[in-house]
């Protein structure tokens, strides 16, 4: 049935082709009507991603009209057709993801400290999380009776310095210099700010001894720690880490080596408690209840196996959840584990792009800060490019059961296994080079080994110890389990050393991200041919990826740091002293996969102690670049004179009026409202890590020093 179009719409005025184009478009989306509404989370995080993007209150209120705005129009097309409900729908679901995440960070949120400060803190013990592999104890603390600062800090404990006792509802007493959770060094950096400020957490660091304890634990430790601990007790090794991690969720006690290893072979979502973990512990659980009821000839003949096997099952999965911190991906994993289950309780195919949909959407709910990280994204990502080459009718025949050898059976199990991890990787590593600047290259043939192995003989082993532990008899289990991870680990080793490991880019900006993202979106969510047509915005984003030139000059937010490109591609470091962390966030938003030189020891750089000039080719010019390498007095008639003859002047101080460089002068003040810059000398093109005037509420804003009162605690 079809009724002429009302004249508020597309009316007379409107060509035949027009209506034409509107008519194939609503017969396309009949056809796809059983995925439009895998979009309604895809509506929701836009919104939420608008937030993080948009700089101010007057930004986000912008987007809610625009989202409106279209929601509107949407009501002058036709009624009845699936594309007007479409518009009208998308813009109601970004506005609402908008005011979503804008209400959440108003309401639960906890601002930063103004300013780092040193200070005596009497602290109640809110949580103590170990980290072996730093040697150290990291705790969330509320302070007491210290209205200046946040209302819950961070603050890591040497292990050497811990007093007995400490433990939840403990207080304690210690000097420490606080400082407001660090932004981004530079663009494309992480943002611990954002996330601490989700997390209630508005200042951290480092306690010095003594540590006076007041009041020892009032709380039993949890059943996550004392697994920790028994685990750490029976394991050793480097071997220790990922049974921690396995158990718990908690990567704390892997060595930094080991952890590298895992994430350049493509092997690092073993250790994130995820779909393969929940999944191998739910099917095991349910396996074991019904082969206990099928004992039973009543139970067998009478009882609802299936029906009891899922419930047991779905507890196994929410214990396992809680127990290992409910992490995004976990929460996802156990809640689509749960509609799993209860499609199968149901007699239903239960397993398709509706339920990772509604995964998403509950994980947007309660926590829509969610999807501007990595976790969110590629937890998803994965399992939806999982979902959706499950449901090719192509890839469905091929890998459908049938009558044939051995051999030829184990090929095809063995082909299907490659061509999903090959998916996986390709979805998931446009994500990677965002986030991380660097994605693993031969991770789906590395899980095909990994994931076998730790879903039917590590997991298994350790679950085995670990019951036998109550009886005094797991040792024989810890040492099989032991063997398996070190199996583990020597094939994330030898996967990381290969030439081709590793794929590096530089930080990229955010406009190619989304491109891809929705690109890939539109071939995923879709079933006909008008899926493809996402490649295009696919090609665009992987080829501006893959096109983007390094930055010249890399500065860190506080003007500390500074990374030059010399001519020969190799990049240097303005102090040779900085840290292995320093270091590797500036190579890899530089994508630069090899160690920073000093400046002062190549030929194109003049040091002293106070300043350092390099001149560096960029295009078709060379430039003159000077800098500060430490905070001391420079007398003003050189300085001067060196500053009237670079282009470029950079200083972890507030410059003097009288430094006039040529282009630009970066120095404490342009940084405190830029924070970390990047620049590429041949377009001229600056990035930094955040626009002047941005007002999300973990951005610390000092006040005037003027009015700044040391704290009495």
């Amino acid at each position: 049935m079809a009724f002429e179009p009302r004249q508020t719409s597309l009316g007379r005025g409107i060509g035949a082709g027009a209506r034409g184009g509107f008519a194939r478009v609503e017969c396309w989306l009949e056809n796809e009507r059983e995925q439009v509404p895998l979009w309604v989370p895809v509506g929701l995080g836009a919104g939420i991603s608008a937030w993080f993007l948009l700089p101010d209150a007057l930004g986000w209120m912008a987007f809610c009209c625009v989202a409106l705005g279209l929601a509107c129009a949407g009501l002058l097309l036709p009624e009845g057709g699936r594309l007007r409900r479409m518009i009208v729908a998308g813009g109601m679901l970004a506005c609402i993801g908008c005011a979503l995440v804008w209400g959440k960070a108003m309401l639960v949120g906890e601002p930063p400290l103004a300013r780092a400060l040193f200070a005596t803190v009497t602290g109640e013990v809110v949580s103590v999380r170990p980290v072996p592999a730093q040697q150290m104890v990291r705790a969330m603390l509320r302070p007491v009776d210290a209205p200046a600062l946040p209302g819950m800090i961070r603050v890591n404990i040497a292990e050497d310095d811990v007093p007995a006792g400490l433990g939840e509802g403990a207080v304690i007493r210690f000097r420490v210099r606080l400082m407001p959770p660090a932004p981004p060094a530079v663009p494309g950096g992480y943002d611990f700010a954002a996330r601490a400020y989700f997390q209630g957490i508005g200042a951290t660091g480092k306690a010095l001894k003594p540590i006076a304890l007041l009041r020892p634990a009032s709380v039993a430790p949890s059943l996550r720690a004392r697994l920790f601990t028994h685990i750490a007790g029976q394991v050793d090794g480097p071997a220790q880490g990922i049974a921690i991690a396995l158990a718990t969720g908690d990567q704390g006690a892997s060595a930094e080596a080991d952890a590298e290893a895992m994430r350049r072979s493509g092997l690092a979502h073993l250790l994130s408690i995820s779909g393969l973990h929940v999944t191998a512990l739910i099917g095991a659980v349910i396996f074991l209840l019904m082969r206990v009821m099928a004992l039973s000839r009543r139970a067998a003949l009478e009882w609802p196996l299936m029906l009891i096997a899922a419930g047991g099952g779905a507890l196994a999965g929410i214990g396992y959840t809680l127990l290992t911190g409910a992490e995004v991906p976990t929460v996802r994993s156990c809640v689509a584990a749960l509609l799993v289950l209860g499609g199968l309780a149901m007699g239903r195919d239960a397993i398709t792009l509706r339920l990772v949909a509604s995964g998403a959407l509950v994980v947007l709910a309660f926590w829509p800060e969610a999807v501007a990280g990595p976790s969110f994204q590629m937890s998803f990502a994965a399992v939806t490019a999982l979902v959706a080459l499950a449901e090719h009718p192509g890839f469905r025949a091929f890998a459908a059961a049938r009558d044939e050898g051995v051999m030829r059976k184990g090929m095809r199990v063995l082909a299907a296994t490659l061509m999903t991890g090959i998916a996986v990787e390709l979805v998931l590593m446009p994500i990677a080079l965002f986030h991380f600047h660097k994605a693993g290259m031969l991770g789906a043939f590395a899980n095909i080994i990994a994931i076998p192995l730790t879903t039917f003989v590590v997991m298994p082993l350790e679950a085995l110890a670990l019951l036998f532990d109550l009886a005094g008899l797991g040792a024989p289990f810890w040492w099989l389990t032991e063997r398996a991870l070190g199996l583990l680990l020597v094939l994330a080793h030898g996967v990381a050393a290969q030439p081709m490991a590793m794929m590096v880019t530089p930080a990229m900006p955010g406009w190619t991200f989304g491109v891809t993202i929705g690109g890939l979106l539109w071939c995923l969510l879709w079933r006909s041919g008008g899926r493809w047509l996402g490649l295009g915005g696919v090609v665009v984003g992987v080829a501006a990826m893959l096109m983007q030139s390094p930055p010249d000059l890399l500065v860190t937010g506080d003007g500390r740091h500074v990374v030059v490109r010399m001519a020969t591609g190799r990049m240097a470091l303005l102090r040779a002293g900085a840290g292995d962390y320093v270091r590797d966030t500036l190579a890899e938003s530089a994508g630069y996969d090899g160690p920073l030189d000093a400046l002062a020891g190549l030929p194109e750089a003049r040091c002293s102690a106070d300043l350092c000039a390099a001149r560096v080719r960029a295009g078709e010019r060379t430039w003159a670049v000077l800098m500060t390498r430490n905070s001391m007095f420079v007398e003003r008639v050189q300085f001067e004179k060196d500053c009237a003859a670079a282009d470029i002047v950079i200083a972890d101080r507030g410059l003097p009026r009288w430094c006039r460089p040529r282009w630009l002068k970066i120095d404490r003040r342009l940084l405190a409202r830029t924070g970390g810059v990047a620049i590429n000398l041949a377009n001229g093109s600056v990035r930094t890590v955040r626009q002047p005037g941005d007002a999300h509420p973990w951005i610390a804003r000092p006040a005037p020093r003027r009015n700044l009162a040391r704290p009495q605690l």
